[in-house]
Formats: C-alpha cells, sequence, structure tokens
C-alpha cells in the first residue's frame, strides 16, 4: 500500500510540476517573442526565425534561472491540492505525517535538480550558444564581433576598406597572450600579418610588445620586420571582454567541472567560475528547500483562501529573488567569497525551514 501511495504522490506532483513548467514557458514564450520580432524588424525576417530563437532561450530561462520559484509554487499548489481534498488527513491513516509527505515531495524535487544538471542544463547551454551566435550575426554592430572557443578569443573589426580578424590564445589579467592580427583588404587578400607576444589591452590602444611583422605585397612576396612595441587601436578594451568572459550561460555544468583549468587558461575568472560552478551544486539543494517552504507556509496556515496563498507565492518569490541577487551582488563587490554568495540564500531558507519543521501542524 505504502508503495502506491508513494507513487500517487510523486505522480500527482510530478504532473502539478510540469504543468507549471509549462505555463511558465508559454509566458515565456509570449513575452520573448515580441523582444525577437522587435529585434528582427529591421532585417527584413519572417516571424519563423524570431520563434527559434525564441524556443532556443526559453529553456535555459526556465530550468536553470526560474526553476527555484517554479519549484515553489508547484509545491504551494500541490499542498493546497491534497489539503483542500482532505488527503493530507486520510494519509494519516495509512502513517504518513506531513512531514514524511514534505520529505518525499522534497526528495523529488532533490532528484529533479540533479536531473537538471546531468541531463537537461548540456542541452539548454547549447541552445544558448545557438541563440547567441545566429543573434550575433544578424547584430546591427557586424564590424566588431567577438567569440570565444577551444581556439581561444577571436574578435573581428572593420576600419574602412580593411577588416581585421584577431586571434589570442588567452586573457590574462589586462594582457592577451601570444596574439596574431590579420589584416586583410575588400577582396579577402591578406595584406599584413602582425604577431605579438602579449597586447595590453587595459585601453582602446593595446600596447602590444616582442612584435613580429609580416608584409605581403601583390605577389604574395613576403618581408618580415621585428619591432619591440607597437600601438594598435581597437573597438575593445579588457573591460568589454571581461563582461564576455562573465557569460557562462553557454557552458554546461559538466563542461565547467571537465575544463575549468582549460577556461582559466583561456582567461575566464578563477572566482566567477567558482561561482558558477557553487550556483550549479547548490541547485538541487534550493529546488528542496523552496519546497519544504511551501509546504510549511501551506500546512500550517488553515483559514487561508486561494488569494491568500498567492499573495504569499507571489511576494515570497520576490523576497528570495531579491535577497538572492543582494547576495550575489555582495560577492561580486568582494564585500564576501562570491563562492559563499551563492549559498547565503540557501542557508537561510535552510534555517527558517528548520523553525517552521518543528512547528508543524500535524493536526
Amino acid at each position: 500500500m505504502n508503495n502506491k501511495l508513494n507513487n500517487y504522490l510523486i505522480i500527482y506532483y510530478l504532473k502539478v510540476l510540469l504543468n507549471a513548467i509549462f505555463i511558465s514557458f508559454c509566458l515565456g514564450l509570449i513575452l520573448n517573442l515580441f523582444e525577437e520580432v522587435e529585434f528582427f524588424k529591421s532585417s527584413g525576417e519572417s516571424l519563423y526565425l524570431p520563434f527559434i530563437l525564441t524556443l532556443a532561450y526559453i529553456p535555459n530561462l526556465v530550468f536553470i534561472n526560474l526553476m527555484p520559484f517554479i519549484i515553489f509554487i508547484s509545491a504551494m499548489w500541490f499542498f493546497i491540492s491534497i489539503k483542500q481534498n482532505n488527503e493530507l488527513l486520510t494519509l494519516k491513516v495509512f502513517g504518513y505525517s506531513n512531514v514524511k509527505v514534505i520529505a518525499l515531495i522534497g526528495l523529488i524535487s532533490f532528484f529533479w535538480g540533479l536531473l537538471i544538471l546531468i541531463i537537461i542544463n548540456p542541452v539548454t547551454s547549447d541552445m544558448v550558444k545557438y541563440y547567441e551566435k545566429t543573434k550575433s550575426n544578424y547584430s546591427k554592430d557586424t564590424d566588431h564581433l567577438v567569440t570565444i572557443n577551444r581556439n581561444g578569443v577571436w574578435i573581428k573589426e572593420k576600419k574602412g576598406n580593411n577588416l581585421f580578424i584577431i586571434n589570442a590564445d588567452r586573457l590574462e589579467n589586462n594582457h592577451l597572450i601570444d596574439v596574431s592580427i590579420n589584416i586583410i583588404f575588400k577582396n579577402n587578400i591578406i595584406k599584413k600579418r602582425i604577431e605579438a607576444e602579449k597586447a595590453n589591452i587595459l585601453l582602446n590602444n593595446w600596447d602590444m610588445t616582442n612584435i613580429k611583422i609580416f608584409n605581403f605585397d601583390e605577389e604574395s612576396n613576403m618581408v618580415i620586420e621585428n619591432k619591440d612595441s607597437l600601438v594598435f587601436n581597437s573597438f575593445y578594451n579588457v573591460e568589454k571582454l571581461n563582461n564576455l568572459f562573465k557569460n557562462l550561460d553557454t557552458i554546461s555544468f559538466i563542461e565547467l567541472i571537465k575544463n575549468n583549468k582549460s577556461l582559466i587558461n583561456r582567461g575566464y575568472e578563477k572566482t566567477t567560475i567558482s561561482e558558477k560552478i557553487n550556483s550549479f551544486f547548490a541547485l538541487p539543494f534550493f529546488l528542496t528547500l523552496m519546497t519544504v517552504l511551501a509546504a510549511i507556509f501551506t500546512i500550517n496556515n488553515r483559514n487561508f483562501n486561494n488569494i491568500n496563498y498567492l499573495m504569499i507565492a507571489v511576494l515570497t518569490c520576490a523576497i528570495i529573488y531579491y535577497m538572492k541577487d543582494l547576495s550575489v551582488a555582495l560577492g561580486k563587490s568582494d564585500r564576501i567569497s562570491p563562492e559563499i554568495s551563492v549559498w547565503i540564500p540557501i542557508i537561510i531558507i535552510g534555517l527558517i525551514n528548520s523553525i517552521g519543521l518543528l512547528q508543524i501542524n500535524e493536526k
């Protein structure tokens, strides 16, 4: 009998959760579609491409960024339903206390978080990668593009009739290491290639050292010139590139774990990667605690109607969102460790849950 009841509760909760995810997905689809249509308005694209890009963008938003709040609302929905149907009282006859039911649903949320990290996140990160790559191809500023991959940092700049293709092995503090700049004519002929040991990119005027210049004439003859230093004017500086290195949405949890060292060598900040890894590790615990919190609010309040519960859900999600945002901001400002900043909201919710579970209504 216990197995049947467990299966009933698990299936019922998963149905509620999937419904909440579907509703969130549809709302996100509608809202983001307007933004994508506006972006492609001047390019003459049909509705197909904005729709496809919206489908690529929304899953990461729903499954990673919004999932703790979706779980909270789903858990409230589930516990309100079984409470109003007097199923909690029926479950007590079969030895299911309120705490036991909460533990079962919390465990399902924990495993749901693991499923997201291991299976769903690799897919959503690839979808975000496709989304950003496609949008960059349609960007109004096609003269200036940057991409970061296994082969290092790649920068495209256009100045007049010349195209500059810049490659560097990695970003290290304020320097690009092992820099090469190919200067290409409008007829796709390489005019000059500049190689440098490193380039200080603190400002837009890059200070390059240990220079080797390869000059090509019209007959592809090459003349090599050596210089100690050279100044190269670029659209990019270290601040603009660092903003790109802070975006880890295109890298999955598994990739971050596997390629941790290589990403740091390419220029990603160690603290940024560590913060992202910790936020991934924290996700299953975050989902579990949000489930328990929803249960405590629902079971301990006997006289609330659905409007009251809705107000609690909205207010709680808003408070936790801003608490999480404040904690991350404190981490980025170096007032606390970025890694610890990820766990502070979870610790606070855990303490609240501990007090709530001690006072749980078992009647």
